[in-house]
């Protein structure tokens, strides 16, 4: 609860640098990560929006140091990879160095945690800014003994030279020597003199999650805590007509029933009797309901129906046919962030300073829309991260932690934890939107691909804060705030059509993207946002394609690629996999292949798998899943691995299961059993994960590699297998059943290679 760090608290200590920030962030709505799309400086990474060293990097007293993130650990490694790179540069042991993450009183102002790019944003900053803290003391130690910097080394927190010169790190600062602007080149550590860097470390996240410790904002507790519960409407868009709060009120235990318009909350001193004070206020609440939701069984039809914007993305060459070998229609449903922990936040009005403990991906829009929300100035707003128990994107973060500001303005002086219930996380997050993929294609007589066209349909996939209106309370309260006018995230990153240009090389082609202003469901950032059907859709028709011109899928795939480091990780997941040595396999069992590079600018990723089916019940099970990837210069290859074994679950799961269930006024998944998950009975038996050695390449995001081509192997599995394509997501138990009583038993793997269905 300690206010924002001073001036003073800073100069505390002989010798320790200031820490003050450069220019603020310019945060730009349209991008996912809330990064300026245009480079401001020309500055590495984040450097550019923030280029003050001392903003990233302080040289304690004592020769230790501690770096600055504005980047948040979601359980990606990120805390691990950043000490890395700083340890590697500063050349001090990791032990030596402290990360302080997002904390809008302490680091730069990075934006969103997300799209993949806190290595590549943060890490790029942090080391480049690293490097040139080193090369500034080894400088300041010659300056100190009148000589030039030749034969000056730093190592261990140390600046060594000739003739006996030694200083230790923290000998040579002072409260200006760092508080300048990055340059825009830096004298980087080879990669073969690499001693942190490129090497296993293990991730300093995981023990209080593996041991049951204090890990995630759920386990937080502040002395003279009390809890808060809201009472959410039945659906979206329902209007309060009645409620009568005096029975609660008068509940022993309970502090205070806040009501503002429809925004309902309550608190209590402890947690159990604030459940029970919210069971009764919701019982007592009179609601009207005018939700008029999609017919859940039409859904890409319906999405199809609306209003669209569109925009051509991708148009060469003369793509239109007479007819195409391929036309189809592949969807995907809404799908939950399914986080293990409901959504929750602490909130603490002190005076006048608003302080607000979050699982929040981006501290800085929280904060704004916070302030905006409170009628506050940003400067009494402060937003602290800490990690939620599950993060694949905007979950209910930010909408809990507007309910525990105002909750905590209702009730000042003491904090208040809010959590919501596991049926308010459902019903109410922002899904990952559901979404139409429409692909034609066609082959030529040297069966090559010789016509394309890709149409998708999806809304918004970025409904983040800053404006209040993103936020659940902001528009149930009396004063409301409009809701936030949609944001279609622009190319090359992209939003709904993110990867929905092939990275194939094709002479004839058209991609357009139709944007839905409309949200039928609200919705927004979930990992992956469009690429995960869209790659589903591409590396579904190439496998068709390759099948009816009978060829190898991978063979084809590499026929039709110039990218050298794709055709590189396709050829590694081959050869690891043993495709082309592959044995026909029994009825019920076949093979799969897929690849996609993410954005088609992050990390490559290609995935071999073999897949079971048994054909009483249609469930399925990845035997064995290998997969290759090039992410660039690699920080931790442990980390790298567990992203990509963490998409192949994920994947597997939205694939096999997952989809929001609804009717036409509510949701209705609003737990466990109608909302399915992957089990540990269907979690693939074997995963392997190969890294391509890209040795001082830049970084290429990893975190949301896997996702698309997992799920399109999964389903040329099941097509090998049951020789009908899939391509309503989720494939589901029902429906590969259904397919696979097509096809006879005694049909196993296909080899040769068959015309699809």
């Amino acid at each position: 609860m300690s206010p924002a760090l001073s001036r003073r608290d800073v100069l505390r200590g002989t010798g320790a640098l200031i820490l003050a920030f450069g220019v603020p962030h310019s945060a730009s709505a349209l991008t996912e990560t809330g990064a300026s799309a245009t480079p401001l400086r020309g500055l590495p990474g984040s450097l550019d929006s923030t280029p003050r060293l001392n903003a990233w990097i302080r040289i304690e007293a004592d020769g230790n140091a501690t770096i600055f993130t504005g980047k948040a650990e979601l359980g990606q490694g990120i805390k691990t990879a950043l000490l890395q790179i700083a340890a590697e540069e500063l050349k001090l042991p990791l032990p030596r160095i402290t990360l302080i993450t997002a904390d809008t009183a302490r680091t730069p102002n990075e934006g969103y945690t997300a799209a993949s790019h806190s290595v590549q944003d943060s890490g790029t900053a942090i080391r480049n800014a690293a490097a040139q803290v080193r090369e500034i003391l080894i400088g300041e130690a010659a300056r100190r003994v009148g000589r030039s910097t030749d034969g000056l080394k730093a190592w261990d927190g140390v600046i060594t030279g000739p003739d006996n010169l030694s200083f230790g790190y923290g000998e040579l600062v002072s409260a200006q020597l760092l508080n300048v602007d990055a340059q825009p080149t830096s004298i980087l550590t080879d990669p073969k003199n690499f001693a942190v860097m490129d090497r296993p470390v293990a991730r300093v996240d995981i023990p209080p999650k593996l041991t049951g410790g204090a890990a995630y904002v759920q386990d937080m507790r502040l002395p003279g805590m009390v809890h808060g519960r809201i009472v959410r409407p039945p659906s979206y868009g329902a209007r309060l007509i009645d409620l009568d709060a005096a029975p609660v009120e008068a509940m022993p235990g309970v502090l205070k029933v806040v009501r503002d318009g429809a925004f309902i909350g309550v608190v209590a001193e402890k947690q159990w009797t604030a459940i029970q004070a919210m069971r009764r206020l919701a019982a007592s609440a009179r609601w009207n309901e005018s939700a008029a939701l999609p017919d859940e069984a039409q859904l890409p039809e319906a999405l199809m129906a609306l209003p669209t914007k569109d925009t051509t993305i991708l148009d060469v060459g003369t793509p239109d046919a007479a007819s195409y070998d391929v036309d189809a229609l592949f969807s995907r449903p809404y799908l939950s962030h399914g986080s293990i922990g409901p959504s929750c936040a602490i909130a603490h009005m002190d005076g006048e300073d608003l302080t607000v403990w979050t699982h929040t991906q981006g501290v800085y829009p929280l904060r704004d829309a916070l302030a905006t929300l409170c009628a506050m100035p940003r400067g009494k707003v402060r937003c602290i991260h800490v990690e939620g128990a599950g993060c694949y994107g905007q979950n209910g973060a930010d909408d809990v932690g507007a309910d525990a500001a105002l909750l905590a303005r209702a009730l000042p002086g003491r904090p208040v934890r809010v959590q919501w219930m596991r049926e308010q996380e459902h019903a109410w997050e922002p899904f990952g939107p559901g979404m139409a993929a429409h692909v034609r294609a066609s082959l030529g007589p040297d069966g090559s691909i010789s016509a394309w066209q890709h149409d998708v349909w999806s809304q918004s996939h970025m409904m983040r804060p800053g404006p209040p209106g993103t936020l659940l309370a902001a528009r149930d309260i009396a004063n409301p705030f409009l809701p936030a006018p949609p944001v279609d995230l622009p190319m090359p990153e992209g939003g709904g059509d993110r990867n929905a240009v092939p990275l194939y090389v094709l002479p004839n082609a058209r991609a357009v993207n139709h944007f839905l202003p409309q949200m039928p469901l609200r919705g927004s950032s979930m990992r992956s946002l469009g690429g995960y059907l869209n790659v589903f859709a591409i590396e579904s028709t190439m496998d068709d394609l390759a099948r009816l011109s009978g060829q190898d899928p991978v063979a084809f795939r590499l026929r039709h690629l110039r990218d050298e480091r794709a055709s590189a990780v396709i050829t590694l997941a081959a050869e690891r996999f043993g495709w082309n040595g592959r044995p026909t396999l029994s009825a019920g069992s076949g093979y799969g292949f897929a690849f996609a590079r993410y954005k088609n600018l992050e990390a490559y990723c290609a995935i071999a798998l073999e897949l079971a089916i048994d054909q009483d019940t249609g469930r399925t099970v990845v035997q064995r899943a290998i997969a290759a990837v090039d992410t660039g210069q690699v920080v931790n290859p442990d980390g790298v691995r567990n992203q990509i074994e963490g998409g192949i679950v994920q994947a597997t799961s939205w694939t096999l299961f997952e989809g929001v269930r609804f009717d036409r006024q509510r949701i209705t998944s609003v737990d466990w059993a109608s909302y399915p998950i992957l089990r540990f009975a269907h979690v693939p038996r074997r995963v392997e994960v190969h890294l391509v050695e890209r040795p001082g390449l830049p970084f290429l995001g990893a975190g949301e590699a896997a996702q698309g081509p997992m799920g399109a192997a999964i389903a040329n599995a099941i097509r090998d297998i049951t020789g009908t394509r899939l391509r309503a997501l989720p494939l589901d138990a029902a429906k590969v059943r259904a397919a696979s009583k097509v096809r006879p038993a005694s049909m196993g793997s296909s080899l040769p290679p068959r015309s699809p269905s």
